[in-house]
């Protein structure tokens, strides 16, 4: 199956009915603002130490640069930068890069897709935003740790685990969708045509088994990585196999555009409104998300962090929308809408001794990590949402 035909079995549509953003720019500088302040808060903390993935009673414990989110960090500071010029994020960003070189040089926790996460936040955000050649090079020697998971038959690029462990072996998973840019970038860095083609194989196979006919996703689908055929689906973090993980979801809505803007395939920009749709229709009153979409009300837990992130891929998609096209305003209304809820309800303001931004975010609920508490991609993703809409912004992506 490709991604054409599973474009034409989805059937989702507009059912939301959204109401009409009064977000301002007083209130998106006001946000900003409260962002740059807890990043000030913890510059020293988090300089040769970065946040733990997730806070603990709401607060971000320090660690060595060994987990997949490290760079969400480094992001805000590249983010800081980009609005206030101020030197001091820039350096504090610059003195983190001997960190992403010696963890690519020395191999260390580079077992997973997530360099794509890892390498672009820090490393081609420094060299998009300064020239930093150095910063390039680690980045592209990134890129050639994330081709060595790509499995030519399959199209896919493993997520996670060594490549021969069975348990693990030809799993994808949506998250992927963000990491690809890290490929798309180095095509265009080297000429090198391998790097394009991995990542859009990759993203066509992720259309046609991740995302199912309604337009909710697996987390993770197995290929047969010796006959290149689909083997099933399944979940690690969502509810269940069959339930639709909102993070996950996220990371579609956000991932699928992003393809689109390297390949102009249309298909995945449709797709993207499909997607898009199935989150916006099972939204609650507040906008924001439970942690698995199978849930609309009741007492589950809330994810920011998937919440922002689906704003930034609103914004994303609605971008590349003609300007005449109502479901570009409804795109963009709705990551209005959910930023306004972020900045007036979510929020560490009222926690005033985290270091974090906001709350309410879940990690893996099914593994009991991160519940309810700040996970540090959700602040980069809040940040980066508050910045596309308060300026011109071009995509570290």
């Amino acid at each position: 199956m490709n991604a054409s035909v599973v474009h034409e079995a989805v059937r989702e549509t507009h059912r939301f009915q959204l109401m009409d953003s009064i977000w301002s720019k007083e209130k998106c500088e006001q946000a900003i603002n409260y962002v740059l302040r807890q990043l000030d808060r913890s510059l020293d903390v988090f300089t040769e130490q970065f946040p733990a993935p997730a806070s603990v009673n709401q607060i971000y414990p320090a660690i060595g640069n060994t987990e997949w989110t490290s760079s969400f960090w480094t992001g805000m500071l590249w983010l800081a930068y980009e609005v206030t010029r101020d030197e001091k994020y820039r350096k504090k960003a610059e003195l983190q890069l001997e960190s992403y070189k010696e963890r690519v040089e020395k191999r260390i926790a580079t077992e997973t897709h997530d360099l794509g996460f890892l390498y672009t936040l820090s490393c081609v955000a420094a060299y998009k935003l300064t020239g930093n050649v150095e910063a390039k090079n680690i980045a592209l020697q990134a890129a050639d740790l994330l081709m060595e998971r790509y499995f030519e038959k399959a199209g896919i690029i493993q997520a996670w685990g060594n490549l021969n462990n069975p348990n693990q072996r030809g799993r994808m998973i949506i998250d992927c969708a963000m990491n690809l840019p890290l490929l798309y970038w180095a095509a265009e860095m080297t000429g090198d045509s391998r790097y394009y083609q991995a990542a859009e194989r990759h993203i066509q196979q992720t259309a046609a088994y991740i995302i199912r006919e309604d337009a909710s996703t697996y987390h993770t689908f197995y290929m047969d990585t010796e006959s290149g055929l689909p083997r099933y689906g399944k979940t690690s973090q969502g509810y269940s196999d069959d339930s639709c993980w909102s993070r996950g979801q996220a990371w579609a809505i956000y991932g699928l555009p992003l393809s689109y803007r390297y390949t102009a395939n249309g298909e995945l920009l449709g797709l993207a409104e499909k997607v898009s749709n199935y989150y916006l229709n099972r939204l609650p009153d507040d906008y924001v998300c439970y942690w698995d979409l199978i849930f609309t009300d009741g007492e589950e837990e809330r994810d920011s962090s998937a919440a922002a992130i689906a704003a930034c891929g609103l914004l994303e998609l609605a971008g590349h929308l003609p300007l005449s096209s109502e479901s570009r305003r409804r795109y963009e209304n709705a990551a209005m809408l959910t930023l306004e809820s972020l900045a007036n309800q979510y929020t560490t303001i009222t926690v005033p001794e985290s270091n974090g931004i906001l709350l309410h975010g879940v990690y893996g609920k099914p593994l009991g990590n991160g519940i309810d508490e700040c996970c540090i991609w959700g602040d980069y993703y809040y940040f980066e949402a508050l910045v596309r809409v308060y300026k011109n912004w071009k995509p570290y992506w």
